[in-house]
């Protein structure tokens, strides 16, 4: 049985706004994300408000708010990333777990308004970077790499609010003051960074600070986002030597629905609207079919002098992915971003997502061919509603999943010599769901007791697929079947 190559790191990765609570502790300010409410597989999480006439409201999460109204925490409303299953408090406890399992690798993201809390103050949250530094601390005392994420789907309410999120050059200015805050901090324990995740899959308020979620506003905020991240590159370049920079992507594999070549050309064409983020962010430069897309959209981008040349000149060393599923499309696709409809030739999951393995390594093939640089895999799970029987969780459909996309990892590398750093599962402990706000549908190797409503113990419970994939780690992917 075949290792992963030398070097391999394999571990776990989590959001903040997901994973670890604190909500008003230690000097933390509002995010974004913050306003978001809980929701399920049948209905949107919600953006709560204050309206115009001063009266409250919501909005789906990812819609335009309507003229004059704000985000507005309503009293009684349960908001998941509050509290979230408590890293916050149980962070030593955690790690514990991710050393146990053999962890090479631990991606998490910082909270930026723990570190800034308005995003706009001269000096930073100190109690923050501490809480951080702790954590990397603990993380390198027991031999795994920290891989921060700097800023993950969140923006600060009061950029939000006064400045209209990304789609203001001033918020480039301040991640940038963040970014080498972190830098200037944990520079010298810290190899591997991600500017940002899920370029292509972002939007509106929740996830940019936009009131407006129209394509010109969308898309000058994400031509803020490529300038932000080439300057963060040039930075933390500069001051890390060795260090080595990716942004995630949510990579689904996606195929035509049929062999009709119409069907197979608008599969091309909706494929490369996920390849055109990461053309700008790796090749350096946008690529020629972007003004097809700005005409078709009616997008004008604002471009100002040096843009182009620091995204041409600081482009990513690495291209990290999210790869969860595949779809399929046809000419006549309403297209998701994260994949399409359904692949009829998978198993589904509980939420409706295609399990598709080999298409893992089909996308990696893919992404290599195009890009050449280097590819780490930072999330990839499976999301079930599963209880605790006799104090265990049986998880056997967690195991085969895992298993499953990880021997396509292996065969990417061993077979295809493709160069992939990692692998990071998501999310290691129960964490609260991104897509619906819930707690049901549980990711983890550790059970974590809450329900959908933030009830429970937060005791946390080792499941099956824990053993098992210590054995993977120990191994170094050997007993991978």
């Amino acid at each position: 049985m075949s290792q992963f190559s030398k070097g391999f790191l394999l571990g776990g990765a989590t959001a903040d706004f997901q994973y670890e609570g604190g909500f008003s502790e230690g000097g933390k300010g509002i995010l974004s994300h913050d306003f978001v409410s809980n929701g399920s597989v049948d209905r949107y999480r919600q953006i709560t408000l204050k309206l115009k006439d001063g009266s409250l409201g919501t909005v789906d999460w990812k819609s335009s708010l309507p003229d004059g109204a704000e985000a507005f925490l309503h009293e009684g409303a349960y908001y998941p990333s509050h509290q979230a299953t408590d890293f916050f408090h149980h962070w030593k406890e955690d790690i514990s777990y991710m050393k146990e399992m053999g962890f090479s690798v631990y991606r998490f993201s910082v909270n930026w308004s723990r570190i800034y809390p308005t995003g706009l103050e001269i000096e930073p949250n100190e109690f923050g970077l501490l809480f951080y530094e702790e954590i990397i601390d603990e993380l390198l005392l027991n031999s795994i790499q920290p891989l921060i994420t700097i800023c993950h789907d969140e923006i600060p309410f009061e950029l939000c609010k006064n400045y209209d999120g990304w789609s203001s050059r001033i918020t480039i200015d301040s991640y940038l003051k963040f970014a080498n805050t972190l830098f200037d901090r944990f520079g010298s324990k810290v190899k591997y960074w991600l500017t940002f995740n899920e370029l292509n899959a972002l939007k509106g308020y929740a996830m940019l600070g936009t009131h407006k979620t129209d394509y010109q506003t969308h898309y000058q905020a994400l031509h803020h986002m490529f300038v932000a991240s080439s300057l963060a590159i040039r930075d933390g370049h500069k001051k890390i030597p060795g260090s080595q920079f990716g942004a995630m992507f949510a990579m689904s594999a996606l195929y035509p629905e049929t062999c009709n070549p119409r069907d197979v050309f608008a599969s091309y064409k909706k494929r490369r609207e996920s390849y055109f983020f990461i053309d700008v962010m790796s090749r350096g430069a946008y690529p020629n079919y972007a003004q097809e897309i700005f005409s078709r959209k009616n997008v004008q981008l604002n471009i100002i002098e040096n843009d182009l040349s620091l995204i041409r000149e600081h482009t990513l060393d690495f291209v990290s992915i999210s790869y969860y599923r595949s779809g399929v499309v046809n000419e006549k696709s309403d297209f998701d971003i994260m994949g399409g409809a359904p692949n009829p030739y998978c198993e589904k999951t509980d939420w409706g997502w295609a399990i598709d393995p080999l298409g893992l390594r089909y996308t990696l093939n893919e992404l290599y061919d195009r890009y050449q640089k280097p590819l780490f895999v930072v999330e990839n799970g499976l999301g079930v509603d599963e209880k605790i029987v006799d104090g265990q969780v049986h998880d056997d459909y967690r195991i085969k999943y895992l298993n499953d996309h990880l021997v396509s990892i292996k065969d990417a590398i061993n077979i295809d010599n493709i160069p992939c750093i990692g692998y990071t599962m998501w999310g290691p402990i129960d964490l609260v769901s991104l897509s619906t706000g819930e707690m049901k549908k549980r990711y983890g190797f550790v059970y974590v007791d809450m329900d959908d409503f933030g009830n429970g113990s937060l005791n946390r419970i080792k499941k099956d697929s824990f053993f098992w994939f210590k054995e993977v780690t120990k191994s170094n992917g050997e007993t991978l079947k």
